[in-house]
C-alpha cells in the first residue's frame, strides 16, 4: 500500500505546533470547520489520534504514502475492502456487493451498489470507477501507482500512449455491472481494488476545482464513513461522520487528527488524556511502555530497507552496493530495537507467502571487503568518498542510521554523513533526486508477494533506485499469472536472486512490528497486520 514512513511499526510523528483553530482538552475539542461552523465537540463524540505529519496529498489517484492513505481510507471506499476483524484479512463487499471470475480468473465481473450517494447527494455510478481508473492510468496524471492496474488488458499500452482508452479491458454491462478483462489470469485481482489509488472519482469536481484544490476541505466530496470537515495544514484534520454512508453512520461522530513530530510528545499527550491512541513508541521506551495495559503490538506485513541510486556515484558501482549490503549486521540492528522485529535479506516480509530466509546477501565482512576492493576502494585502493545516508525525521530512524554509520565505519572504514528531513520534503526529494543511500519502507497494499516484488520492476514509479533488469520484469509478470503455488514460489526465488545478489539496488533490513498505546475508553480500535486504520467501527466512552 504504500511508501511507508514507518520503522518497526512506528509512524513518523510530525511536529507539534500550536493551532489557532483548535484547543484540545481532555473534556473535548473546539474547532472551526471549512463551512464556517464553530464546533464544541464533547469527549464522548470524538476519537483523538495522531497522523504524525501533513499528508502530502489526499488525491487518492496520486497518494503513495501511509500518512495520506490513513486519512483517505476513512473518507473513501473502493469496490472491495478487508475485514479488519479477521486475522486472515478476508475480502468483503464495499461499493461492489459481489464479484466473480470467468475464463480461469482472466475476466472479473463486479456487481455495484445502487443505494450509494456522495456526500453532496450525487448518486454513485459505475462510470465514476472507470473515470478513476482512466485518470490513474493516464500519463498526464503521473501517478506512481499506475502500474497497479497494468494487469488489465491494454492498460499498460494506454499508459504508454500506444492505444486509445477504448481498447482498455474495462466496461459497464447493460445491467450496470463492471466487467474487467485482464491480460492473463490473476486470482488475487480483487485485492488490488482495496487500494486507494483505484477508488472512483468525481471527474466534474476535479475539473471544477482543479488538480490541486479539489481535495481541500470545503471542496472535497467523498463516499466513505467520514467526510473531511476541516484541514489546517501542518496542524490538524477533523473528520465528521457521513450521515448518508451506505454502511451505516459510524458510532463515533468525529475523528480529530493532530500532526505531532516528537514521539515522546505524543505519549505525553496520551498520558494527559488528550490523545486516545499513539501509533509509534520509541524503541528506547518499549521496555517501560510494554508494562502498560494500554499497550498493543502486532507483526505487520512491512519491509524496512535502504535503497541505493544505481545511477549516482559511488553506488553506481555494483561492487560498492554489494559491499554495503554485506557490511551491515542486521541482527545487531534488531537487537538494538528490541521490538520483536525479524532481520531480512530477502524482499518479502516474514509472515507472507514468498518470504525467504535464505536469499540475498548476508552479513559477511570478508566478502564485503573483497567487493569493495573490486570497486577499487578500501585496502590497497583509494578511499571511498563520503556517502550521505538520508532518512525522514524520526527517533528510531535516527538510532538505526547511527548504528549503520558506526558499522560501516568500523567494518569498511567508510565515512557516512547522516541527513534527515521531515516526511513531506523527504518524500519529494527521494522522488525527484534519489540520494546514493536512503531509508525507505513498504507496507503491504494487499497480502500477496506481488505487491513487494512488483515494486522493483523497471516501470514501477515507486522504484526510487533507478535500477532495471528485463529478466526481473519478465519473472514478476510470469509469477502474477502463475496459479501453481510451488512454481510461483520458485519464480520469486529467481527474482530475488537477480535483484538482491546480482543487481543489489536495495538492502533489506527487517520485517516490522507495530507498537501502539490505545486508551481504555476506546473500543474496537483497528490493530491488524496491514496497518489499515479505519475508524468506522470504533466507539469511545
Amino acid at each position: 500500500m504504500r511508501i511507508s514512513n514507518l520503522i518497526v511499526g512506528l509512524l513518523v510523528i510530525a511536529g507539534l505546533s500550536s493551532t489557532v483553530s483548535c484547543t484540545s482538552r481532555s473534556s473535548g475539542i473546539d474547532i472551526k470547520t471549512a463551512d464556517g461552523r464553530e464546533l464544541k465537540i464533547k469527549a464522548n463524540e470524538v476519537l483523538r489520534i495522531n497522523i504524525t505529519s501533513e499528508p502530502p496529498t489526499l488525491d487518492w489517484n496520486k497518494a503513495t504514502d501511509t500518512t495520506s492513505s490513513h486519512v483517505i481510507d476513512n473518507i473513501m471506499e473502493g469496490l472491495v475492502q478487508y475485514n479488519l476483524a479477521d486475522k486472515e484479512l478476508a475480502l468483503i463487499p464495499a461499493l461492489a456487493t459481489e464479484w466473480k471470475s470467468s475464463e480461469k480468473a482472466r475476466v472479473w465481473t463486479f456487481q455495484l451498489r445502487k443505494d450509494v450517494k456522495w456526500t453532496d447527494g450525487v448518486e454513485f455510478q459505475g462510470q465514476q470507477v472507470i473515470d478513476g481508473w482512466r485518470r490513474l492510468l493516464s500519463k498526464e496524471t503521473a501517478s506512481e501507482y499506475a502500474y497497479f492496474l497494468f494487469a488489465i488488458k491494454n492498460a499498460k499500452a494506454f499508459n504508454e500512449g500506444k492505444v486509445p482508452w477504448e481498447q482498455v479491458g474495462v466496461r459497464l454491462e447493460a445491467d450496470g455491472s463492471l466487467r474487467v478483462e485482464l491480460e492473463k489470469p490473476m486470482g488475487y485481482f480483487p485485492n488490488l481494488l482495496t487500494h486507494t489509488s483505484t477508488f472512483p472519482i468525481r471527474k466534474d469536481l476535479i475539473e471544477k476545482h482543479g488538480d490541486n484544490k479539489w481535495t481541500e476541505a470545503g471542496n472535497m466530496v467523498t463516499l466513505g464513513a467520514y467526510k473531511l470537515a476541516a484541514w489546517q495544514h501542518d496542524k490538524e484534520i477533523l473528520l465528521e461522520a457521513n450521515e448518508t454512508y451506505f454502511g451505516g453512520v459510524p458510532p463515533t461522530k468525529y475523528v480529530h487528527a493532530q500532526m505531532i513530530v516528537e514521539q515522546a510528545t505524543a505519549i505525553n499527550l496520551f498520558d494527559a488524556g488528550k490523545l486516545d491512541a499513539v501509533d509509534g513508541i520509541p524503541s528506547a521506551e518499549l521496555k517501560t511502555q510494554r508494562a502498560r495495559k494500554q499497550y498493543r503490538s502486532i507483526g505487520v506485513l512491512q519491509l524496512y530497507y535502504y535503497g541505493m541510486n544505481v545511477k549516482k556515484a559511488p553506488t553506481d558501482n555494483v561492487h560498492v552496493r554489494r559491499a554495503l549490503a554485506q557490511a551491515i549486521d542486521r541482527q545487531k540492528l534488531v537487537k538494538l530495537l528490541d521490538g520483536g522485529e525479524i532481520p531480512m535479506t530477502g524482499w518479502v516480509p516474514s509472515g507472507m507467502f514468498g518470504y525467504f530466509a535464505d536469499v540475498g546477501l548476508e552479513f559477511n565482512l570478508e566478502k564485503a571487503k573483497a567487493d569493495l576492493a573490486k570497486a577499487g576502494y578500501g585496502e590497497g585502493g583509494k578511499p571511498l568518498p563520503k556517502i550521505e545516508l538520508h532518512f525522514n525525521t524520526n527517533e528510531n530512524h535516527q538510532r538505526i542510521a547511527e548504528a549503520v554509520q558506526a558499522q560501516l565505519k568500523e567494518n569498511l572504514g567508510i565515512s557516512i554523513e547522516l541527513k534527515n528531513e521531515e516526511w513531506k520534503s523527504y518524500l519529494a526529494k527521494v522522488k525527484t533526486d534519489p540520494p546514493s543511500l536512503f531509508r525507505f519502507g513498504w507496507l503491504a497494499d494487499y497480502p500477496d508477494p506481488d505487491n513487494f516484488m512488483n515494486l522493483m520492476t523497471s516501470y514501477s514509479e515507486n522504484n526510487r533506485t533507478r535500477w532495471a533488469d528485463p529478466r526481473y520484469d519478465k519473472l514478476i509478470e510470469q509469477a502474477a499469472g502463475e496459479t501453481d503455488r510451488d512454481k510461483r514460489r520458485d519464480i520469486y526465488r529467481q527474482a530475488n536472486q537477480i535483484m538482491l545478489t546480482e543487481g543489489v539496488p536495495v538492502i533489506p533490513i527487517l520485517t516490522s512490528v507495530a507498537h501502539l498505546l490505545v486508551a481504555d475508553r476506546v473500543e474496537g480500535f483497528p490493530v491488524n497486520a496491514m496497518r489499515k486504520f479505519q475508524y468506522k467501527a470504533v466507539r469511545v466512552k
